[in-house]
């Protein structure tokens, strides 16, 4: 959906006259800086990237309008990972690759990953722990070591695909060494979050964080336990017990404890046929020369290491967490994929540079459709933060990127680009900090570019996007250093141009 639709023109107007009386855009950016000039961004005499990616293809290569050409260029180990604070559209490009590898495979996070795609009839999905790759039917999909899996979750995704025609026997491996995530580890991240009050994370409350922190501290049980029963009950209540005594509101008792080893002596047997030691499948996958597509979840700005502390997610989806989730060595993984949204989205607390707090934050919220697949919360949305791009290609090493709704900025007049921070007394920000204090001061600097104002929903080829979206577009690849070989311009997986 882009701002085109009739129900949102006369907010756009509305917007659109404020600004011409006030000589403001019509979206302003949370931090009051100095505009660029236009006239050194908006110049169409702009030289076109060329940067080459491991698979030796320019983005000046005439190939690359051959979708063919530019998927069977990827590596035999490739991977979508997101390149914000998640919701960027991973999943549309993993169901799109997937047709042309023999595994997709998940390698962290849990059931807060929400993935919505559509089948080749328009149908949609909506996915937390089954890989996306799991629309095509060739398509092998392995949920690996480093994932958090929710039984009751991951059967009724099962049973949902099912249901609606796709089959899932046989071709949906879960990894022995993957944790387990329970229902009382979603209470506890519940009661967590209460108990953190105004410094709440704004988690999902999935349990993932909870989930982590037993693996962490070598209590959890893993996938491979449901084997053995006899000891299940006395692990599971050391987990149960811990948590009661952390939590004085959280009731266990022996009967709940009876009640759910039960249930999962059913879960156990229904799992068997799908467990796996997928360590040795990936590796002996590779050296078979199997092509395997690696989907992450959520993004490197929610990285537990590299993203906005604390308000983070409890793993790792970046670069490093797929050796570490999937049990391959670093060597084997070749290209990344970054997605990335046209604009800036946020779900939950935490610092967002780019936010736009005024009615464009409404306006483009509504046009994106920005309301999280997993909760069904607003996302907080801004301009594209090319100082936060930049830091989290680096961290990646991305081969190449997959800019994503482009045709929801379709009727602004002009479109804004954070390109650079820096701090009140002027002093340069040369990479997106650590420290929370620091960001709460950073101002960003935008350069403003012309928008298009013509509908893009259908067009397929680079060289029929208007002027405007392809300097727009190549601007973005100028200021981070990283091509753009995939665009997205509508939720479809037809609506997607090959750069």
């Amino acid at each position: 959906m882009n701002l085109s639709s009739a129900l949102r023109l006369d907010s756009v107007a509305a917007a659109a006259t404020t600004a011409a009386t006030s000589n403001k855009p019509i979206l302003s950016p949370k931090w009051t800086t100095r505009r660029l000039p236009t006239t050194t961004t908006t110049t169409t005499t702009t030289p076109r990237l060329r940067i080459k990616c491991s698979a030796s293809l320019s983005v000046a290569d005439p190939a690359a309008s051959d979708s063919a050409s530019r998927i069977g260029s990827l590596s035999q180990v490739s991977g979508v990972l997101g390149s914000q604070w998640g919701d960027e559209g991973k999943g549309k490009l993993v169901d799109i690759l997937a047709n042309h590898f023999d595994i997709v495979a998940r390698c962290q996070g849990g059931a807060n990953a929400g993935h919505t795609i559509y089948n080749s009839q328009g149908q949609k999905f909506a996915l937390h722990l089954v890989p996306s790759g799991v629309l095509n039917e060739e398509t092998l999909c392995v949920i690996g070591n480093g994932v958090v899996v929710h039984l009751p979750g991951l059967f009724n995704e099962i049973d949902g695909l099912e249901a609606n025609g796709v089959s899932c026997e046989g071709r949906i491996l879960v990894s022995d060494r993957a944790h387990l995530l329970f229902d009382f580890h979603q209470e506890v991240d519940g009661l967590r979050e209460a108990e953190l009050a105004k410094s709440f994370i704004g988690t999902t409350r999935r349990g993932i964080g909870p989930c982590y922190s037993s693996k962490a501290i070598r209590n959890g049980i893993r996938v491979g336990d449901l084997r053995h029963m006899d000891v299940f009950p006395q692990k599971l209540d050391l987990l149960l017990s811990d948590a009661a005594a952390r939590f004085p509101s959280f009731k266990y008792s022996p009967e709940m404890l009876k009640a759910e080893v039960e249930r999962y002596k059913r879960f156990a047997e229904r799992l068997e046929p799908y467990i796996t030691d997928t360590v040795y499948f990936m590796n002996e996958s590779i050296a078979q020369k199997k092509r395997i597509l690696v989907e992450g979840g959520q993004a490197t700005m929610l990285d537990i290491d590299f993203g906005t502390y604390p308000f983070v997610t409890s793993s790792s989806p970046s670069a490093g967490g797929i050796c570490t989730g999937l049990g391959i060595a670093p060597r084997v993984v070749g290209d990344l994929i970054g997605v990335v949204k046209a604009y800036t989205t946020r779900v939950g607390s935490g610092p967002f540079p780019t936010e736009i707090l005024d009615q464009g934050g409404d306006i483009l919220r509504l046009a994106g459709q920005e309301f999280g697949t997993t909760t069904g919360r607003p996302r907080r949305c801004g301009w594209l933060d090319i100082v936060a791009l930049k830091y989290v290609c680096q961290i990646n090493g991305f081969s190449s990127l997959n800019l994503t709704k482009l045709d929801v900025l379709s009727d602004l007049s002009e479109i804004q680009l954070g390109v650079s921070y820096k701090l009140p007394d002027g002093t340069p920000v040369k990479s997106f900090p650590a420290d929370l204090r620091l960001l709460e001061q950073i101002q960003v600097e935008y350069e403003v570019l012309p928008g298009w104002k013509v509908d893009i929903s259908s067009v397929r080829n680079y060289a029929d996007l208007p002027k405007a979206a392809q300097q727009y577009v190549e601007r973005i690849e100028e200021l981070v250093g990283v091509p753009v070989h995939y665009i997205g311009v509508g939720p479809g997986r037809d609506a997607l141009i090959y750069k």
